[in-house]
């Protein structure tokens, strides 16, 4: 009888190459970008996304977001503009969510147009909403959730149906789950696409991108992908096998960390509001209880009105003002400064981010250390806030 591995079982062992000659105890590391191709089953070339490693790490990809292929690209944008490439040409429609990455977001206004591709932007994250913007062109709905930057939640069970129903091809930015929290195949969705930037690699050292999906759909988006070039050194593929052994175990941290920052930051008189899925006055608490595991290690939370944004990040002593997340330490950083900064402020109020929104990654420390952190560096904003109004 074959019993399905678990979680952690396949993060460590999936995917990993054996040491034949030495028999390491990790996955050996081929640096060549040059193979044979006489007498061989297969040609093997980095740019096509078939070297030893590139090929172990995309079986692990496939088993922990339950599809039958991946692939793995030199970033998350690479993935992305890849995977929606694939399945768009001049006339073609595609609708995205209202809220969504902002780099995914100028990808499709900066660069669609260029090609013919039409596209728009929900107006909420309804059912109705995907629906009443289906043409007959349409080819793509694109979702995230939970989303970048305020943790909103898009039903994909109700997505995927609308879209098989006019035989639309769905995908997905699920980044800010990660496969440990949700599995967006097992609700009909046909791409995965995820930063494996962040959850996968964990650490704030690795930058890159994967695609998960059926034979038939990998095989669509690798003849893009080899002439587009986004594929990843082996020396890093290699680094992110290693981190990804660790992803159910710091996700599962991260999840129980976020939540308990969420409820603090909840009952704070000096937080105006909280977004984090996890929280039962979220909006959209039961659905993601009903199609996730664990509600992330993301939040983000806006100030009350006398205290200021950037000053208070510069006062935290801990945590981390950093450009991305998702690693162990934690972080924070002013969306629309960073993520979202290739939005025009009209497009940002659109989306309802706000200039004073911070977005928060919940690492692995002691809650207390993260709370005392908070704390101190409220205390010193509103001593600074006090001083210079008086």
């Amino acid at each position: 009888m074959n019993r399905k591995k678990g979680l952690n079982t396949i993060c460590t062992h999936v995917g990993e190459l054996k040491d034949e000659k030495f028999k390491g105890a990790v996955s050996p590391l081929y640096m060549s970008t040059s193979y044979a191709f006489e007498d061989v089953d297969i040609k093997r070339y980095p740019r096509y996304f078939n070297t030893p490693n590139q090929e172990a790490l995309c079986q692990k990809i496939a088993a922990l977001e339950h599809t039958e292929a991946a692939l793995i690209f030199g970033s998350g944008m690479a993935a992305v503009s890849t995977a929606l490439m694939a399945f768009l040409k001049a006339g073609d429609h595609v609708i995205f969510q209202k809220t969504l990455y902002g780099g995914t977001y100028n990808l499709a206004t900066e660069e669609f147009d260029k090609y013919g591709i039409s596209y728009s932007f929900t107006k909420g994250l309804q059912p109705s909403d995907f629906e009443v913007e289906i043409q007959k062109n349409t080819k793509v709905i694109y979702v995230e959730t939970p989303s970048n930057p305020l943790l909103t939640i898009t039903d994909l069970k109700a997505i995927s149906q609308i879209a098989k129903e006019h035989g639309i091809i769905t995908m997905i930015d699920n980044t800010f789950a990660s496969p440990v929290n949700q599995n967006p195949i097992d609700f009909g969705i046909d791409i995965v696409i995820h930063s494996a930037t962040k959850y996968m690699g964990g650490h704030s050292d690795i930058c890159a991108g994967a695609v998960a999906s059926t034979h038939e759909h990998m095989n669509r988006i690798f003849n893009l992908a080899k002439n587009f070039g986004g594929s990843l050194s082996d020396y890093t593929v290699w680094l992110l096998e290693r981190s990804m052994k660790t992803m159910g175990l710091r996700v599962k941290a991260q999840n129980q960390n976020a939540q308990y920052m969420a409820e603090y930051l909840d009952t704070n008189d000096a937080i105006a509001k909280v977004y984090y899925p996890g929280l039962p006055n979220h909006p959209d608490h039961v659905l993601a209880k009903s199609q996730m595991r664990g509600f992330g290690g993301m939040l983000s939370f806006e100030l009350a009105q006398e205290y200021d944004a950037s000053l208070f990040q510069k006062a935290l002593t801990l945590i981390k003002p950093s450009m991305s997340l998702a690693g162990v330490e934690s972080t924070v950083l002013s969306p629309t400064q960073t993520s979202h900064s290739l939005l025009s402020p009209e497009e940002r109020e659109n989306q309802g981010i706000k200039d004073g929104l911070i977005r928060f990654s919940v690492g692995i420390e002691e809650p207390e250390d993260l709370i005392a952190d908070v704390e101190q560096a409220l205390k010193k904003v509103r001593s600074t806030s006090t001083v210079t109004t008086q």
